[in-house]
């Protein structure tokens, strides 16, 4: 039992040698003048306890036969009278002490010398502020007095954990009763119905500081600093209704980073329909006029600064050949934004895909080697009639956005082989195009040239595609658009283009610009060269003559260097191609191993056969050449195999797995059919 109790009437702290239960048969008529004047009903084995003060004038009241309180002495009323009329604050709060209401509420936390949670004595207890009493309160129905102290453990940011709320709902030493003077309970009372009112009507504010960075990121695409920065092209008096500029930008940004409906929109921000679509419109307008402009277009950004601070010096080792006059060297391709099937016939032919075989738009993207987005334009139709090649002829001959006059004779444009039929145009006007080769006829694979070429130019191609998954993370691009939003599509798709140029880091960054050069030759060297060890399995290891191949398993090719992930990666002359042999080589564990085989004529040559990633009945077979400490060559039969810059993904899980995969503990996933039926599978 507690040292100190508190009184039932006047909640005062009284010791044990000043308090006096009220259970028992010889406080029956106290217990009858507490239910007659108090309105307070106890049994007989209560615990509740009065102290003597109180008691006293219980008696007081009996032996007089009075219901009300004893008057006091002149000398006390002219003492209280002249007090109350120096402190009007003091009288009115006497009044309301004196005027007590005991209430079945639950309370706990009368005590400043213990953790009201754990119980374990101070020093180092912190007193609880008045809103985690309220939340205390709201979740668990425990009414915590004021000046409760606590351990700082329980807290966080000055809020109970949810341990110490479930701590509190099975704690055994809470009151069943609690005296409340009027004021605490109107006190009591306004803390509920605010919180309330905040939990209907504030759901998501962007006008405080109650959201954190993180939860901008994950609802509008911008931190909170963009935001801020953000908000400064938005002009106040166009925001319609009552709502915040702040406010109005949040629900613009989330309706296209995340692609939910107006509808879900409103249920988030606790507004109607209506107000969500307004906002909407308003900010678009004023974003595609006052932000977008400066952000995107030919006409934002000039030539020489796309030449200075958005090419890669790679790019311009590997294809710009005039080193006094650098090329500004831009990379073209089409994305695709979904849109649902139209009930205009004409309109539902001209938007089908035979490539995709649904109905699509093409804006067509404009980048540089770092992946700065110069420009976008479209969206166009998908039909035949608007293949690649035909929108980058009509861009020119119309010269949209006064492309023509940007460039100069001598650029370069990184372009893929949909492009075909416009290197015809781009030559006319002194473009120079480059464009992965094509396979000839009759043909299997590349030849060692062609090859090497075209990696050159996907080494420097991959940041449109990059580019084109940056602004699909907007998922509103990333649906399936309805048809009744193609009249606002151009404005999303220049807004979310300006917010990666602006706020959004280089998608290709060089960090050492003499090493981007060093790669940029050493690729360029490397193209020139013939692949000797193809020539060798064409003449020797595949004549005629059968050569001694012995299958052998890892375990026995001890001589395979060992090497590291950056080795590996400057054999690959990439990433991608590591990422698609770890996939490669996790499908071959799931099989046991790799097939591999040594020739007892030749040493130095590992043979492997590996399943191809698109066709289940195509096998490739490639052969490395090794030593002790390198790797010295290798050939795959794919179409790309034969090049020397860089190797295909197949000789690249080979080269990984035994170079650097089978000496990591790690187990090899199983993959995910493990999850799906199989009707093919028969049971035996």
């Amino acid at each position: 039992m507690d040292y100190y109790r508190r009184c039932l009437l006047c909640n005062k702290r009284c010791k044990p040698k000043d308090r006096i239960p009220i259970n028992g048969e010889s406080n029956t008529d106290f217990r009858k003048f507490l239910e007659k004047t108090f309105l307070i009903y106890l049994q007989s084995d209560t615990t509740d306890v009065t102290c003597r003060k109180c008691r006293q004038k219980f008696y007081f009241k009996r032996r007089n036969n009075v219901k009300q309180t004893p008057s006091p002495t002149p000398l006390e009323s002219v003492d209280a009278i002249n007090t109350m009329e120096n402190n009007p604050s003091k009288m009115a709060r006497t009044e309301s002490e004196n005027d007590t209401i005991s209430l079945p509420l639950k309370s706990t936390g009368y005590t400043h010398s213990r953790c009201f949670i754990c119980e374990k004595p101070g020093p180092k207890l912190m007193r609880v502020k008045s809103f985690a009493r309220n939340q205390l309160f709201v979740e668990t129905g425990v009414l915590l007095s004021n000046g409760a102290r606590c351990c700082p453990r329980h807290l966080i940011e000055n809020m109970f954990t949810a341990s110490s709320i479930t701590t509190v709902k099975g704690n055994g030493n809470v009151r069943n009763r609690t005296n409340l003077s009027s004021s605490e309970l109107i006190d009591l009372i306004e803390n509920i119905r605010k919180i309330a009112t905040e939990n209907k009507e504030k759901r998501l504010c962007f006008d405080d500081d109650s959201l954190s960075s993180d939860e901008y990121l994950n609802l509008t695409g911008l931190n909170k600093s963009d935001f801020d920065e953000m908000v400064q092209y938005v002009n106040k008096s166009k925001v319609s209704g009552k709502k915040s500029i702040r406010t109005s930008l949040a629900i613009f940004l989330t309706k296209i980073r995340t692609g939910l409906s107006n509808r879900i929109i409103s249920t988030l921000y606790n507004l109607s329909k209506s107000q969500i679509r307004r906002s909407v419109t308003s900010i678009r307008k004023q974003l595609a006029k006052n932000f977008a402009p400066f952000y995107i277009g030919f006409s934002h950004i000039s030539r020489s600064d796309v030449i200075e601070k958005h090419t890669r010096p790679l790019a311009v080792s590997l294809l710009g050949q005039n080193e006094c006059s650098p090329p500004a060297i831009l990379v073209l391709d089409g994305t695709y934004v979904y849109i649902h099937k139209s009930s205009n016939f004409k309109f539902q032919r001209k938007t089908y895909s035979v490539h995709k075989k649904r109905p699509l738009v093409k804006p067509m993207m404009v980048v540089t080697t770092s992946g700065y987005i110069v420009s976008v334009l479209g969206p166009y139709l998908a039909n035949g009639k608007n293949n690649d090649a035909n929108i980058l002829n009509s861009m020119l001959e119309q010269n949209v956005e006064e492309m023509k006059t940007w460039v100069r004779r001598g650029d370069v444009f990184v372009v893929d082989r949909g492009f075909r039929d416009s290197l015809g145009v781009l030559k006319d006007i002194g473009i120079e195009a480059k464009m992965p080769s094509f396979l000839e006829k009759g043909k299997t694979q590349h030849t060692t040239e062609d090859a090497n070429e075209s990696r050159l130019v996907t080494k420097i191609r991959w940041v449109v595609e990059s580019a084109n998954a940056r602004i699909k993370q907007w998922q509103i691009l990333n649906n399936v658009l309805p048809t009744s939003q193609l009249p606002y599509l151009t404005d999303y798709v220049r807004i979310i283009c300006a917010i990666c140029n602006k706020f959004k880091p280089p998608l290709s960054q060089t960090k050492d610009r003499l090493a981007d050069i060093e790669l940029g030759t050493k690729m360029f060297e490397l193209a020139k060269r013939k692949n000797e060890l193809q020539n060798t399995v064409e003449e020797k290891l595949q004549s005629r003559t059968k050569q001694k191949w012995r299958e052998v398993t890892e375990s026995a090719v001890i001589d395979f260097p060992k090497l590291s992930e950056e080795q590996v990666r400057g054999i690959t002359l990439g990433v991608y191609t590591v990422k698609l042999a770890k996939s490669y080589t996790a499908e071959h564990m799931s099989d046991d191993t790799y097939a591999l085989s040594v020739c007892s004529d030749v040493p130095g040559i590992l043979q492997a056969r590996l399943q191809s990633r698109h066709t289940s009945a195509v096998k490739y077979k490639c052969w490395i050449g090794y030593d002790s400490k390198n790797i010295t060559s290798w050939y795959c039969k794919c179409k790309a195999g034969a090049r020397v810059v860089g190797s295909c993904a197949h000789v690249a899980s080979v080269v990984w797995y035994l170079g650097t995969g089978r000496y990591r503990s790690n187990k090899w996933p199983t993959g995910w059919d493990n999850f799906v039926s199989d009707a093919s599978k028969q049971e035996e």
